[in-house]
């Protein structure tokens, strides 16, 4: 069931993904009205950067993921700060519709998906979620900003110029957090009978080159992370390509698309939600 993000390439996701701000989790609750006593499941769930916040703000979070390696550093985190309602679990989008029969259906409050959609079928979850999901609870798509790569600023234009050099061909993945990526998310959440609302939080933070260059290497699979000579590498061409800038600023954009279900507690629309 493992993805080919295992190994090293868990724990640069770990170390150098960036989480969500409090005001995520915040818009998160006011979409599907969120309770203490409620149960949330984070499909994709990595290891743990959402997951772990929902924790606090709820009764139970469920992290599912097809990647062991992603889990057993989510688990480990998990206990570290002590957040014994959350619960790991191996599987993936198609595991679904098996949850109303070990959970009970209608008693999820949401199931997120946060920069993982790009792996999975839309129309296939989005409706096998339903019998999960109580009323009012729904489908959040969440995207953490941009790739790194693909931003417009000169430290992400240069990255880009690095990243292309080592890989030795053009790079252009976006991994669907473009436009036509939150269409699809749109249309596939309106066709499976859900009620849709879109936000977003902004805001701005510190990204330091080790978190740039293994944000990278966080994207890759196992079988084509570079060697470590390679990898060295291509952290000393960032540099030197920054002029040896260390830290940079990278403004980010969190979209949450979400899809509800019946009667609805929000009060949200298309709203958005700035924080700096």
């Amino acid at each position: 069931m493992a993805t080919g993000f295992g190994g090293e390439v868990a724990t640069y996701y770990a170390r150098h993904r960036r989480g969500y701000p409090p005001d995520v989790v915040d818009a998160l609750a006011a979409v599907f009205g969120l309770r203490a006593d409620d149960t949330v499941v984070d499909l994709g769930c990595g290891t743990g950067q959402l997951s772990l916040p929902l924790a606090d703000r709820v009764g139970e979070v469920i992290g599912m993921d097809p990647e062991p390696d992603m889990l057993a550093i989510a688990r480990r985190t998990a206990l570290d700060q002590g957040a014994a309602n959350a619960t790991w679990v191996l599987g993936s989008d198609i595991d679904v519709p098996a949850l109303p029969r070990l959970v009970g259906g209608g008693r999820v409050g949401a199931l997120t998906v946060a920069v993982a959609i790009h792996f999975m079928d839309r129309d296939a979850l989005f409706a096998a979620a339903r019998p999960l999901l109580r009323s009012g609870g729904g489908i959040a798509v969440v995207t953490n900003g941009e790739p790194l790569w693909t931003q417009d600023s000169e430290w992400s234009l240069a990255l880009r110029g690095c990243l292309e050099r080592m890989l030795g061909h053009s790079v252009t993945g976006r991994c669907q957090t473009d436009e036509d990526g939150r269409r699809r998310n749109r249309e596939a959440l309106l066709r499976a009978g859900y009620r849709y609302e879109e936000t977003s939080v902004r805001y701005e933070a510190p990204l330091t080159v080790d978190d740039m260059v293994g944000g990278v290497f966080s994207a890759m699979s196992a079988e084509r992370l570079p060697s470590s000579r390679q990898r060295a590498a291509f952290a000393a061409d960032v540099r030197d390509a920054l002029g040896g800038v260390e830290v940079v600023t990278e403004r980010v954009t969190v979209r949450l698309q979400c899809g509800i279900l019946g009667s609805c507690r929000s009060r949200t629309g298309f709203s958005y939600v700035t924080r700096r």
